[in-house]
């Protein structure tokens, strides 16, 4: 039997063990080593097993959960519910206002957090109930809740960018700077479609009445200081970072221990707050460990059958692509596989062979992970089995139905890929920050 067709019944078990509702470590595990009992017999054991341990012997790993606490004390200790108040004061007079107030408060979620799940939870629980209540039509908030919730794993400190950078073997440094302009591009792709849309159809975001726009300038300029917490937070975490004073881990610490005496100095720092923050950032980093540990096992394994050989044999020498059909393909292929994988298995499994073939054709790594990022954002919001419309549904109100979550995502993944096409048209809107600050 040929190596091609050993490894296509590979992927092919992986895909079906996934479909039938196998948690996603479990079925890439098992298949890896069943696979290389069968091909290799014991000595198999040692391709996981080395796969494993340099996982194992990578510092940086450290980070992951550093930054998922930062994240849920945040969460934990209501200080997001004090930001969305400073931007429904602020943005709630305009037209899709309250839209806009929440992309921007998504904005800086993900500034604080590197994950989308926070964003989503955070949005759904207090945004969302609040702009229904307002008036607002359900299904454009639904998907700008889905949508700004995206930008935790393209905004610094993005975790999906310390992933890829540890199996790409590029510095998160550069990745995250790479991560911040089409960040924040997407973001003002959002915000202008909220305001074109509700400029035209002024019923789907009433502002806000007028008596409760009349607060003295006093007051507002006291709400706005519920971003001084956040914005230290950030700057003692990813400045220190970009300014070389601290490492990688130095940072996430510095991130963790800002977060927690945050919330000690809002006097929110209860006992069950740390219980409910400690107990989620196991959770995740268990599943995020888990799902490394079998995705490099499986890696191992394929890449023994010299499956990335075979990737660029037939999308070069059978299919006759350039360089740039080869990129299209694979972003294809990120999407097709985002309907039912979230974004930690995507990259564990693809990203070993295809990051060593997007550096042979000549692209910048650093730039091909902002595109996996961005083309994961897409993945995370499409039907049928997109990660965050399931998510969306297990915390939206009841009036809000799995139809309406389908059909709020359409315009936005469409600017989502809009901001696509110029991220790739234009290598520079990723490259110039972390060129300008480390040099090219």
């Amino acid at each position: 039997m040929s190596y091609e067709i050993i490894a296509l019944m590979m992927f092919s078990l992986m895909m079906l063990m996934l479909l039938s509702g196998q948690r996603v470590f479990g079925a890439i595990g098992f298949v890896a080593a069943v696979f290389s009992l069968m091909l290799w017999g014991e000595g198999g054991i040692e391709m996981p097993f080395s796969a494993a341990f340099k996982l194992f012997n990578w510092y940086p790993l450290l980070t992951l959960p550093l930054f998922i606490y930062m994240g849920y004390m945040l969460s934990e200790s209501k200080i997001a519910d004090d930001l969305y108040r400073a931007f429904h004061v602020w943005f709630g007079p305009l037209q899709g206002g309250l839209a806009v107030g929440t992309i921007g408060l998504m904005v800086i979620i993900s500034a604080m957090n590197g994950l989308s799940v926070a964003g989503m939870a955070i949005g759904a629980s207090i945004a969302l109930p609040e702009m229904l209540r307002r008036g607002y039509d359900k299904v454009m908030i639904t998907g700008v809740i889905q949508a700004g919730s995206s930008l935790g794993i393209l905004v610094p400190p993005s975790v999906v960018l310390v992933l890829y950078g540890m199996i790409a073997r590029q510095p998160v440094g550069q990745l995250w700077l790479a991560g911040v302009v089409p960040g924040l591009m997407l973001a003002g792709l959002f915000v202008l479609y909220i305001v074109i849309r509700c400029r035209f159809q002024p019923e789907l975001g009433p502002p806000l009445p007028v008596e409760e726009r009349q607060m003295p300038m006093r007051e507002k300029l006291r709400l706005l200081s519920a971003g001084i917490l956040p914005l230290v937070i950030f700057l003692s975490m990813t400045g220190l970072f970009v300014m070389g004073v601290t490492s990688l881990v130095e940072s996430s610490a510095v991130g963790a221990v800002a977060a927690t005496l945050a919330a000690l100095f809002k006097r929110r720092l209860s006992r069950e707050v740390m219980e409910n923050t400690l107990r989620k950032s196991l959770g995740v980093s268990c599943m995020f460990m888990w799902i490394i540990l079998a995705a490099l096992s499986f890696g191992a394994v394929f890449d023994g059958l010299g499956a990335v050989n075979a990737i660029e044999s037939l999308f070069i020498e059978r299919w006759g692509l350039g360089p740039w059909g080869v990129l299209i393909m694979m972003q294809l292929s990120y999407l097709l596989m985002g309907t039912f994988l979230d974004d930690t298995a995507m990259l564990v499994i693809v990203a070993p062979l295809y990051v060593p073939l997007v550096i042979s054709l000549g692209f910048d790594p650093i730039w091909y992970g902002v595109l996996y990022t961005i083309t994961c954002q897409i993945a995370y919001m499409t039907p049928p089995f997109g990660y965050n419309l399931f998510l969306m549904k297990a915390m939206a109100p009841k009036e809000v139905t799995l139809g309406d979550i389908y059909r709020s995502i359409v315009p936005f993944v469409g600017v989502m890929l809009f901001g696509l096409a110029l991220v790739m048209a234009f290598p520079q809107i990723a490259l110039w920050l972390p060129g300008m600050i480390y040099g090219n």
